[in-house]
Formats: structure tokens, sequence, C-alpha cells
């Protein structure tokens, strides 16, 4: 049995992070993905830190893709697009709103070439606003989301998340609006336009923040929600040994089975009450600093009340889940650098059709030559092509 995507064709106009890693997940699940770069490639191959020659930001992003180099300000070049989209499912970039239309490849300008094509357009805010051409980065998305308020403890200034919030959820949303637009395109033959704005998705991913808002009455503060560090059972507490571990024991039985372990059983019956949540989390701070993480760990290794263990990138490479699922691949010795590149596996288990990981990824322009052949372009037009630096 195949692939669930295989036979969809992508083209993958987009740089850096968001998009690359929406195409990447889509290609890891059978998709045939095209990276369109510039002649000077996707700049996310030139940003630190490097592996040899080259991002180990692009690699980590970019795989099981193939390359082609295409000047688009060139009117050779948009003819070669066409003809791309002409056979393609979906074509993604995150370019700002407005520059597409610029270069005659908005969603308008390649609809008669495929009106089967699914574009989709992935921007920092979207297709329309006032500030909808506002260049950004994840640090702006996440700051006027309201997120990077929120993030850090109740007397830190605003944190930032290891994770690019942001760009990842427009990453998500993005691969989530292209399936449901081919699922759509099964019934109607037609394709359609995709508008996904990085600063909507992370809006949308704030249900019980906006339900703190709501049901208390008063805006969430930084490090005093009830999941976000203001309660004593859900926290992250220190160990003698300048550990960490986290606490989620929010029913009831979790948390009366924490109390009694920790010999604190008059914290049993004021688990929710607001008045004595400093009081309490104090108080554990102190028992919990008397022990090392790893002796807490083995105290409460027959527990059940969602108490685990605070861990760093090797650490989570090494657990035994993590390991079972898959989840985190070295490559050793990666490119002969002497490095390991390590990357994330595959998130989603099919029965049926799982996906394929594969530590393919592109050169600049690598498959030019294959992909203008089987367009139809003679060897004598590919190397013109090449001379006039449309490729």
């Amino acid at each position: 049995m195949g692939l669930p995507l295989e036979g969809i064709k992508i083209l993958d106009l987009s740089m850096v992070l968001p998009g690359p890693f929406c195409t990447q997940l889509l290609a890891d699940y059978g998709a045939e993905v095209i990276k369109v770069e510039n002649r000077g490639g996707d700049r996310g191959r030139w940003m630190q830190p490097f592996i040899k020659e080259q991002s180990a930001r692009f690699y980590v992003v970019n795989r099981n893709k193939k390359s082609i180099t295409l000047d688009l300000r060139k009117l050779a070049s948009k003819d070669i697009l066409r003809r791309l989209v002409a056979y393609s499912d979906v074509l993604v970039h995150n370019y700002r709103p407005g520059m597409m239309e610029k270069l005659g490849l908005a969603y308008e300008d390649l609809r008669p070439v495929n009106e089967r094509l699914i574009y989709c357009a992935l921007s920092g805010y979207g297709g329309t606003g006032p500030i909808n051409k506002n260049a950004a980065h994840d640090i702006n998305i996440v700051s006027l989301a309201g997120i990077a308020d929120l993030t850090g403890t109740s007397n830190s200034i605003p944190a930032l998340s290891a994770v690019q919030l942001g760009g990842m959820s427009g990453a998500l949303y993005a691969a989530i609006a292209i399936l449901m637009a081919l699922y759509q395109r099964q019934n109607t033959g037609r394709g359609q336009y995709c508008d996904i704005s990085m600063l909507d998705g992370l809006i949308s991913l704030l249900p019980y923040t906006l339900a703190d808002w709501s049901g208390w009455g008063t805006l969430p503060k930084r490090g005093a929600g009830f999941l976000t560090g203001g309660f004593a059972c859900y926290q992250v507490y220190e160990t003698s040994d300048h550990r960490y571990l986290s606490l989620g024991a929010i029913e009831g039985k979790f948390w009366r089975e924490f109390c009694q372990r920790i010999n604190k059983p008059q914290y049993i019956p004021i688990q929710l009450e607001p008045a004595y949540q400093e009081e309490m989390i104090n108080g554990i701070r102190e028992v919990m600093k008397s022990k090392t993480q790893a002796e807490w760990i083995q105290i409460f290794a027959d527990a059940d009340i969602c108490l685990t263990p605070v861990l760093n990138l090797d650490e989570v490479s090494k657990h035994p889940q993590v390991l079972n699922r898959e989840m985190i691949i070295k490559l050793p010795d990666f490119e002969d650098s002497g490095k390991d590149m390590v990357l994330a596996g595959l998130p989603i288990k099919f029965s049926d059709t799982p996906g394929e990981f594969k530590s393919i990824f592109p050169k600049i322009g690598e498959h030019t030559n294959e992909i203008l052949a089987h367009l139809g372009y003679s060897s004598e037009e590919i190397e013109l092509f090449r001379k006039e630096q449309i490729i």
C-alpha cells in the first residue's frame, strides 16, 4: 500500500522555516515536493550554525524534496513556473502579500493555467488587514498574539519559547488547509486559494486563555494562571541538584497522592483555593529541594500523578518513549562533517500507510535539468536558460 499523499505534486516557493516545514511534512507522507529557489538558493541554507558549508537549519525542514532554481523576475522563468503549475496540485509560498501579484504569479494569474490548483499563501498577518504587508519575525507574531506577555514567571519580563510558535502554527495550519482543499477538490474538481496567517493561527491556539479571561472577568497575568504557574498543583519545582520536576496534578486523586507522598496532607483540601497557592508553592519548593531529581523520580516511580522530569534535549533523545516512537533521529558524521545531524521523526503514525523518513536533502538546483526535461524542454533550451541566468 502506498503513502497517503502519493501522487500529489507540490511546488514549494517558500523559504526558511514555516513553508519548508509544511511541505516537508507533506513530503514525509508521500507528496512529491519541488522546491523552487532563486539562483542564490533559499536563504535558510545560509543561516548559522553550519554543517560544513550549509546551515543545519536548512536540513531540518527540507528533506525528501527536489530543487529547481528560477529567477522569477525574468519572463522565461515565469513561463517555466506556469508549466510546472499546469501539472501540479499545490503551490505554497510565504512571500509578503503583494509580492506574487507584482511578479504576475498570484492565484488569479495562475488559476487559468490549472483550475485544480490549490494555492497556499502563508504570511505573518494574512492577505488582508491594515498591517498585512508589514515585515514580521516570530518574536513579533508571538508578541502581537499576546503570548509573549503571558509567558514567563510572575516577576520576569515576557519570555520567548524554544519553539517558534508563530512559524510552526502557520506551517501546521497551512498543511491542514492544503489537505482540506484537496479533499474538497474531490467533490468540486476545482482548487482554491488558502490564506494562512501566522497571527491568526496563534490566536486560535488560545482557547483556555480566552476562557480564563471570560470566566474570571479579568485579564490573565504572566505566571499567575491555573496552567501558567499560579497554582501549586500545576507547577515546576527545583530539586536539590538544581534540576527540575514538572507536576500536573490537576485531578483530585493525583493531587491527593502527591501531597501524601511528600507528607503535606494539609494541602489536599485547599488544592484550588487561590488564597493558599503562594503558601503551598513555597512549602512544596522547600520539600522538593531536599532530594535530587533522580531520587524524586524513584520515590514517585509507581505513582500515577502526572509528574515528570524536566529533560534537556540530549536526555530527550535517549528517553525510552522517544526511542520507541523514533521521534529523534541522529545521522552520525553527517556529510563527513564530524557532526551528528539531529532530526525530528514522523509525528503521525498510520497503521496502513505510514510516512517515510528519507535523509535526502537537495542541493541548490540539483534537479533543474531533470524537471525541465520532464516539462518538455530540450537540452539546448536548458543550456540557453543557464547561460542567460534564467535558471
